[in-house]
């Protein structure tokens, strides 16, 4: 009998759970928890006029709001504020934030917001990808597939496919005309498009980089010093438009718009808090690359909420991120 017990114990292993990198949840966290800011975001910029001014406005009033959170939680935490460089780097990201996201709003407003959004998606997750093979190393086969796959995951989740084009072979010499004409137009806005989507996505890839080096100042200050920078910079920005632009700068305000903003601001802190505390418990590139999945929340929300019809390039993209983030996590 006393030999057998091996033999039983060996047939009949004790049930060990798959190891789960720590980051990669917390990455997995800060996905879901930006969509759903950047969806709450946007639905307090429509409540509150869809304008330059407005969108500046929410951001102002978000980042300022998730500045008192966090300082108060700091305070409670006893985490000091920061000196030196993890300060200088989370400023200089949150001012590098701030302007990403003008950037970033103006390559939508230019139009091709899907292109916009899957292009400043995939190079939010490359920069800090690129940065971290640099300082940590290559990250192994199996992670460059899975980020490959997200790759391809955020591109499609992003962008809701190409338009469709007017081929109408009856059209009249001056129709025709109008056609090229705008189809001109349609290329330049495009170009404009992706020179600010490149921009707002390198920017925020920076941003994203930023986080890790400033992480040495503690999660809360971390966040609350880029705080400062974007507030800050947006403060400033909206200012300047107000003085010297010659644009609209309408804005219309309600408990429903602050109810969107606050709830906006509030997943946002969220998602930003997770984000920095994953690049501290593992590779920077795995808490980037899982954390721009993003945008596939935002979609789910939307098609829950305001009924808007997914189609089947995110629809594919939602499913293809499953084994990316399965691979990266490996």
């Amino acid at each position: 009998m006393e030999a057998g017990a091996p033999f039983c114990a060996a047939r009949h292993p004790t049930h060990m759970p798959l190891p789960i990198p720590t980051n990669a949840v917390l990455s997995l966290g800060a996905a879901l928890a930006w969509g759903g800011g950047d969806f709450a975001g946007g639905m307090g910029v429509k409540r509150c006029g869809s304008s330059v001014r407005a969108g500046l406005v929410v951001v102002l009033i978000g980042h300022l709001l998730s500045l008192i959170v966090v300082a108060i939680m700091a305070h409670h935490t006893g985490n000091p504020f920061p000196h030196g460089a993890p300060l200088w780097w989370a400023i200089g990201g949150g001012f590098l934030a701030a302007l990403s996201l003008m950037a970033f709003y103006i390559a939508l407003s230019a139009g091709h917001m899907g292109a916009a959004a899957a292009i400043s998606g995939l190079l939010c997750a490359a920069v800090p990808a690129l940065v971290s093979a640099l300082t940590e190393g290559a990250p192994g086969w199996r992670r460059l597939l899975g980020f490959t796959l997200a790759a391809i995951a955020i591109w499609r989740i992003a962008s809701p496919g190409p338009a469709e084009t007017n081929s109408d072979p009856l059209l009249e010499a001056s129709e025709l005309t109008s056609v090229h004409e705008s189809a001109a137009e349609a290329a330049a806005a495009h170009k404009r498009s992706s020179l600010f989507a490149v921009l707002g996505g390198i920017g925020f890839g920076v941003y994203f980089v930023s986080l890790k080096y400033a992480a040495p100042a503690g999660v809360l200050w971390a966040l609350g010093a880029a705080r400062i920078g974007s507030a800050g910079t947006a403060a400033l920005t909206l200012l300047a438009l107000m003085l010297f632009a010659h644009t609209d700068m309408s804005l219309t305000f309600s408990k429903n718009a602050l109810a969107w903003i606050v709830t906006g601001a509030t997943l946002d802190t969220a998602g930003n808090l997770l984000y920095i505390a994953a690049t501290q418990l593992g590779r920077l590139d795995v808490a980037a690359v899982i954390a721009s999945l993003y945008p596939a929340s935002t979609i789910v929300l939307a098609a829950i909420i305001l009924r808007e019809r997914t189609t089947r390039r995110q629809l594919a993209g939602m499913f293809l991120a499953l084994p990316a983030v399965i691979l990266i996590t490996l």
